[in-house]
């Protein structure tokens, strides 16, 4: 098959767009490259991902929010299947950039839905985000909790996202699934997000920023389970058969968490964190900031179902393997 991924030179999808060529497909990859975070690691994954795959991978720099941009590159390639990651990531930066998300996570999104709709497409698989659930403060989150109190635009485009593709499959009976990820770490990480941010600040021995005064916890999701359960949704497409999906749809859409089912305190990672730096962590104790939530915990149930889903690292095993990368990739010890 011939796959389109958005979002090839991000974290998620850079692992994505490497394990369907390793099992032969060709991938279509897709990234604006913006300097949200360095770019320079952005070029690097998709640098390693040209060295491993050159015959089956194709890469184009430009951003699915430009409908003639998406339709000229496009328009002599195959695409059978779509996994749609590309987005405006980052639940801070939307209090700073909302026009950003807008962009992005919105009109790039119907782009993707035009796509999808005009190729016919076997699947679109699409990123959805645990921060849908706002401040919902019944544990685990499940996918028929309510989901239309979100806490920041991050969120909120999000969910949109969400309904939006509930209506193309509808009106289009587009086969799709959204995944509600949770906390996704490990290499080729994100600068911008907590694994990263104190591993370096250990390293370097400046203090680490821990909001809410240490009192979180989050559903850590090591990268190889994350990438097994998107491949294992992507080869199994919703039937359109009328029969209620997960999420509720009875439309071919269904929505899943993807997460590893075991939320840990924020103090205990810092620990693990440190263990594997060999280094003690200088912590800066800090307020809630806006827009984030106290806790995040996956009820995978659906998935497991459906799919069998069934996530294998804790972050026992996943933060030493993250450490290393990082060790390696920034060549320090």
């Amino acid at each position: 098959m011939t796959i389109l991924v958005t979002g090839a030179a991000g974290f998620i999808g850079m692992h994505v767009a490497d394990r369907l060529l390793a099992q032969g497909h060709a991938v279509v990859g897709i990234d604006n490259m913006n300097d949200y975070y360095p770019v320079s690691l952005k070029r690097d994954r998709i640098a390693r991902l040209q060295a491993a795959h050159d015959r089956l991978f194709t890469f184009h720099e430009l951003d699915f929010a430009d409908l003639d941009a998406l339709h000229a590159a496009l328009a002599d390639q195959v695409i059978e299947a779509i996994v749609h990651l590309g987005a405006q990531a980052g639940v801070r930066y939307s209090l700073i950039n909302p026009h950003a998300y807008v962009r992005s996570n919105l009109a790039g999104h119907v782009n993707m839905l035009e796509l999808a709709r005009e190729r016919r497409v076997r699947h679109l698989v699409y990123a959805s985000s645990s921060s849908v659930y706002g401040g919902n403060d019944t544990l685990p989150f499940r996918v028929e909790d309510r989901a239309d109190h979100p806490v920041s635009l991050y969120a909120a485009t999000k969910r949109a996202d969400e309904l939006m593709s509930e209506t193309y499959a509808h009106l289009f009976r587009i086969p799709m699934t959204g995944l509600r990820f949770f906390t996704v770490y490990g290499p080729w990480g994100r600068p911008d997000m907590a694994m990263w941010i104190f591993t370096a600040k250990i390293l370097a021995g400046e203090p680490i920023p821990v909001f809410n005064h240490g009192r979180m916890q989050r559903d850590f999701t090591y990268i190889d389970d994350i990438v097994s359960g998107i491949i294992g949704c992507l080869d199994h497409p919703p039937a359109d058969d009328g029969a209620p999906k997960a999420g509720g749809s009875r439309a071919p859409h269904r929505l899943y968490n993807i997460g590893n089912n075991r939320p840990e305190e924020l103090m205990h990672l810092i620990a693990v964190l440190e263990d594997a730096l060999g280094r003690k962590a200088q912590i800066d104790f800090q307020p809630m900031q806006p827009g984030d939530v106290h806790a995040t915990y996956a009820d995978i149930s659906a998935i497991c179902h459906d799919i069998g889903f069934a996530p294998t690292t804790g972050i026992e095993s996943g933060v030493p393997r993250f450490v290393q990368w990082y060790r390696d990739y920034h060549d320090t010890q």
